[in-house]
């Protein structure tokens, strides 16, 4: 997979809703129904983050749920690229980037959502070919105002911002020019997810989705 197909890949994943839940899923039990409240309420693309030893089994199960797009997210080493996939997840997502990263996850053809901070960095992905990139971490960078700062003078790429966004500011951040959609974790709060309140997260789930109406 060349980079430029990766990240035209990455950008189709990033259009289907204006939310994409960042997911630290502790229980496999609770892999399925709660891809099932995400997806019922609008939410059909979920990034897993590599953080618990249950996550790569949570893929798979999450991969069997109709509707979903199910990618994994902290992706560090080749080694993590080989075991996402082999999970079942078609998309990875990495808080910054490595020329090692990029070519295994092009080795692997996974469509990966490399993660930019500063101009630079932006500069780089862009000269490989990657014009879909996550801006990450999106407040402690100086947020909405930065990541329009870097647009302006790198219009080619267009953002996921990830890190420090809720239902207060993800609007700031959808409204600007070069942002697909946003990344947060505030759809599936942990205490729901633990106390398995579905209804709950398929209504913060609706709501995060509307937000691109």
């Amino acid at each position: 997979m060349t980079p430029q197909e990766a990240s035209q890949r990455a950008a189709d994943v990033c259009k289907l809703a204006p939310v994409v839940p960042v997911l630290v899923v502790d229980d496999v039990a609770t892999a399925i129904p709660l891809a099932e409240a995400l997806i019922a309420g609008g939410l059909p693309a979920l990034e897993v983050t590599l953080r618990t030893p249950a996550a790569l089994d949570v893929i798979k199960a999450m991969s069997t749920v109709k509707g979903g797009v199910v990618g994994a997210g902290t992706l560090l080493t080749p080694a993590d690229v080989k075991a996402a996939k082999a999970a079942g997840a078609t998309f990875g997502v990495s808080p910054g980037a490595t020329d090692i990263l990029l070519q295994a996850c092009e080795d692997e053809d996974l469509p990966l959502l490399p993660g930019a901070a500063t101009s630079s960095e932006a500069m780089r992905l862009l000269e490989r070919g990657y014009t879909t990139q996550k801006f990450f971490p999106a407040e402690a960078n100086g947020g909405v105002a930065a990541l329009k700062g870097i647009g302006a003078p790198i219009p080619q790429v267009t953002f996921c911002p990830t890190g420090g966004i809720s239902l207060k500011n993800a609007m700031d951040y959808l409204s600007l020019s070069n942002t697909y959609c946003v990344g947060g974790s505030w759809v599936a709060p942990k205490q729901l997810v633990d106390a398995q309140d579905w209804d709950a997260i398929v209504a913060l789930a609706k709501e995060a989705a509307a937000l691109g109406k």
